[in-house]
């Protein structure tokens, strides 16, 4: 085993799809998978089996389609959390069980209502049983840093006496400081005698801020697992975010001297994007490595300083996450081959039915807008999945609306060979026209959430809208993209519509 090695343990698709706003259905979750895998992550933890059914079925065919990386499932300091667990891993190439229990005495006291001995029994027991089904087992002491030392010590060398090959310590409530988590990292190393059969691992939590200076600081110590998610998304203040431990690690290899990970860094921009795209929850501008800010210079010092030498103000090129700074040069007289090896340029390999699809966008595209850039191509590609509709389609629409007047919307769409027209009037367009669709689908769901932006930054750019709407059955996304925004609007519903029907 390389010593060195910093293992990655993301937890987008478990912890962090746990946060307001980030949940996903199966298809995103699989997408999100493989993209995960594609950035080198070492294990995914692809659900809580347990939770739900709907759980346990995303976890199986995550662990179906994985090829490379590990896939874990968390379960409880309980049998029949471990059976799911399993039968949810179980045909994964390299699958692993998760188990956890809380170990500080308030969890305890009060959660748990267990003393410490038998809270020991337990974990003896279970991680047993875990380990008589599959030899990949992690434990995981909740709440770690607010644990006694000693009794920590205790639980560490018993769950790992029972086959646990990975110790989590993991910083639950977010409380803790880098230096106490040395300590805590550097304690179990020194007073636990069998500590060399398993990897120590960190799970820090943000609520202070500080989960990626914690996580760094128990790397330091000598962890060689880290949890995170992609932006650090998660419950509360959310999680360490992989992209920034992975390049502080690298930028700051004379710190980090003796830690490296096998991440693919130039797939982290897109790692970030396509979970900004999936879940509608734009990434903060200012947000370390993949925000639009992150390799902006606005400054007159700032830009004289990048002029003359970059490294004045760049500590790591844009391209060394995958940021792409290069314009396309495409336009209304490009031809398909073109297109597609642009396309590939960026990164972005597709089946032929997909590029055949897009080139026809893009065409679109060239009629309405003289200049096409590389945000605008991303922005079709990101709305793919609008051109795979197997349901409704917009055939076309008509607006009236102004400043003293009712807004109507009079949409056609078709479905097969069912073409439908409806007029529906609301108090602005976009109202009228998702009112109308609501019509024509004779279907009622809610309008939870609307989100408009511009692609780029000039009069003719691509107008970017989010929406997501629900019904009894659940939440359902959708995202279009137009150089008019209502009919960016109306593809977006209509996306979300379509998904909320095939439910």
């Amino acid at each position: 085993m390389d010593k060195n090695k910093v293992y990655i343990f993301d937890t987008t698709l478990r912890d962090g799809e746990q946060a307001p706003g980030y949940s996903m259905n199966l298809d995103e979750k699989i997408k999100m998978a493989l993209q995960l895998e594609k950035l080198g992550v070492d294990i995914i933890e692809a659900g809580f089996a347990i939770s739900s059914p709907q759980d346990a079925k995303s976890v199986e065919e995550i662990a179906k389609a994985i090829k490379n990386a590990q896939v874990a499932s968390l379960a409880r300091c309980v049998k029949k959390d471990i059976d799911a667990a399993w039968q949810a891993v179980k045909n994964a190439k390299n699958p692993r069980i998760h188990v956890f229990l809380a170990t500080s005495d308030i969890h305890l006291e009060y959660k748990l209502k267990l003393t410490r001995e038998e809270a020991l029994s337990k974990i003896k027991e279970n991680v047993a049983y875990a380990y008589s089904l599959c030899k990949n087992i992690e434990f995981s002491l909740e709440d770690a840093t607010r644990t006694d030392l000693d009794y920590m010590c205790k639980v560490v060398e018993c769950a790992i006496n029972a086959g646990a090959t990975t110790i989590n310590l993991p910083d639950t409530v977010g409380y803790s400081t880098p230096n106490e988590i040395a300590n805590m990292v550097e304690t179990v190393k020194k007073r636990v005698a069998n500590i060399d059969k398993a990897i120590i691992s960190m799970h820090c939590h943000n609520d202070l801020g500080l989960a990626v200076a914690n996580t760094l600081a128990g790397i330091n110590a000598g962890a060689r697992q880290v949890e995170c998610t992609i932006c650090g998304i998660g419950e509360r203040a959310g999680n360490a975010a992989m992209e920034e431990i992975v390049m502080a690690l690298k930028t700051r290899s004379d710190v980090f001297k003796n830690a490296r990970t096998d991440i693919n860094t130039k797939e982290i921009y897109n790692s970030a994007h396509l979970l900004s795209s999936i879940t509608g929850v734009k990434i903060f501008p200012s947000k370390a490595i993949v925000g639009k800010n992150a390799f902006a210079h606005e400054s007159g010092i700032h830009q004289h300083g990048m002029l003359a030498n970059s490294q004045t103000y760049e500590i790591m090129t844009p391209e060394s996450v995958g940021v792409q700074k290069t314009n396309l040069v495409l336009g209304k007289h490009s031809g398909q081959h073109a297109f597609e090896s642009k396309l590939e340029e960026l990164g972005y390999k597709l089946e032929k039915s997909e590029y055949d699809k897009l080139f026809v966008e893009f065409k679109n595209l060239c009629d309405r807008k003289k200049d096409i850039t590389t945000k605008d191509i991303v922005a079709l590609l990101d709305a793919r999945d609008n051109l795979n509709t197997s349901i409704w389609s917009c055939v076309s629409f008509t607006i009236n609306t102004g400043n003293n007047m009712t807004s109507t919307a009079l949409l056609k769409m078709k479905n097969g060979d069912v073409v439908k027209e409806e007029v529906a009037i609301g108090s602005g367009p976009i109202y009228a026209a998702f009112k109308a669709i609501e019509k024509i689908i004779n279907h009622h769901y809610n309008l939870d959430d609307y989100q408009l932006s511009a692609v780029t930054e000039h009069r003719d750019a691509l107008g970017e809208v989010y929406v997501k709407i629900s019904d009894e059955s659940g939440s359902y996304r959708g995202r279009g993209v137009s150089t008019d925004i209502i009919e960016a609007s109306i593809t977006a519903c209509i996306n979300a519509v379509n998904k909320m029907l095939s439910n």
